[in-house]
């Protein structure tokens, strides 16, 4: 362990955040944007349409969260409940190298969960703790 390198903890989770709500908010607006196009897809997979306004609005304020560090934990805790959703639904049948980026994700999610915001977040600016 490199103690020194101790300092940059809160810069490590802020690169964390912002990888995963750079995606997270792609994917959200790409739905946004093209929505009777994601109603359509969400349909064949027997998702009503509240549940797609709900994923898709979810995934872009989700996303805006996380790159601000506002209620860090409870963002993060439904992104991996959301990429579940998907790596054990959506992509149940396919191999583990087309569910790569999912894993990946979740894994960031988690962590974030685990160690919530860090430092350089709106949490810590607002001293926002949930226990």
């Amino acid at each position: 362990m490199i103690r020194p390198l101790f300092i940059f903890s809160d810069w490590g989770i802020l690169i964390l955040r912002v990888a995963l709500s750079l995606i997270i908010l792609n994917w959200g607006f790409l739905k946004i944007r093209n929505l009777k196009a994601s109603l359509q897809e969400f349909k064949g997979k027997k998702f009503k349409w509240l549940r797609v306004f709900v994923f898709s609005f979810g995934e872009f304020f989700g996303g805006l969260m996380l790159l601000m560090g506002f209620l860090t934990q409870v963002v993060a805790f439904f992104i991996a409940l959301g990429l579940l959703v998907i790596i054990f639904k959506f992509k149940a049948g396919r191999n583990l190298e087309e569910r790569r980026l999912e894993f990946l994700m979740l894994a960031i999610a988690l962590c974030l969960f685990v160690l919530g915001g860090g430092g350089l977040s709106l949490d810590e600016y607002w001293l926002i703790y949930l226990f």
